[in-house]
């Protein structure tokens, strides 16, 4: 990881991974707050149709994977026994019920609504929209004419195994998205933030995420060995270096997020240990 953070003249990329976190976060405001800042830099921001086609070709699933965890209480462990069934905390079940019922209704029917017309309803989705079409010079979108140079590029990282890849990848994604980071560095003479909790990226260690080696001297190599890039899990800190505006909320959220995730893989892992005895 690069040092003195707070005086690194940075473009930030964000990988896909972390723009699905917009669905993940518990509180909508908070995603929001995170929105409104990531649009605020975004003339900072290392873009490109391949991250836009990534975050539209998951965007459902996590919203579906989101609402599993959302369902009615189990009504039929509240049914109070006949002998009490007139009694006012009784009726006060029912009625709660039906209230639950109702608006339980109208959140589904809301969700069919962001699943079916994004454009209209899903305010992440609208919001992501006015940042991937964004005309900057660090917008690799499908007018660029240079995107043939940089796939030619990650097709050739990609049959050499180059990182960032991982072993069972069939797609080149990675690699467009880091031959353009590599090349908007070396066109712009800033330095790097590379948001993301891809593994083939780099590795984390109590809370500190830590550059491939490979991807390390590669950059130093082709860019500049005074260029600075550094490589985080959290969107805050990223946030954080390029002077946007992140708030104690914020960075709560996200935490709470990330062991959130953790606890999910760990109950998943032992599952799977589970299953092979």
């Amino acid at each position: 990881m690069a040092n003195n953070n707070n005086e690194m003249d940075a473009l930030l990329f964000v990988d896909t991974n972390i723009l699905l976190d917009f669905y993940r976060i518990r509180k909508s405001d908070v995603s929001m707050k995170y929105l409104k800042q990531l649009e605020a830099c975004k003339d900072r921001l290392i873009i490109g149709s391949q991250v836009e086609m990534e975050y539209k070709k998951n965007r459902q699933k996590v919203i579906i994977e989101a609402l599993n965890q959302f369902s009615k209480p189990d009504w039929g462990k509240l049914s109070t026994p006949a002998l009490v069934s007139n009694i006012q905390p009784s009726k006060t079940i029912e009625k709660k019920r039906k209230e639950i019922d109702s608006q339980y209704k109208k959140v589904n029917e809301k969700i069919q609504k962001i699943l079916s017309n994004p454009i209209q309803n899903d305010p992440v989705y609208q919001s992501l929209q006015r940042i991937f079409k964004k005309n900057t010079p660090y917008n690799l979108n499908r007018e660029a004419k240079v995107r043939f140079k940089i796939r030619n590029l990650a097709r050739k990282r990609f049959i050499l195994g180059y990182p960032p890849r991982k072993d069972n990848d069939t797609s080149i994604g990675d690699a467009i998205n880091w031959e353009w980071i590599v090349k908007c560095s070396c066109d712009s003479g800033k330095d790097i933030v590379i948001v993301t909790r891809d593994s083939d990226y780099g590795v984390i260690y109590k809370d500190s995420s830590y550059l491939n080696d490979w991807l390390k001297q590669e950059f130093k190599q082709r860019v500049s060995q005074k260029r600075k890039i550094v490589l985080t899990n959290k969107l805050s800190a990223g946030l954080k270096i390029v002077h946007a505006s992140v708030t104690k909320e914020m960075e709560e959220a996200e935490d709470q997020l990330l062991e959130d995730i953790t606890h999910q893989y760990q109950e998943q892992t032992s599952s799977e240990h589970e299953g092979e005895v």
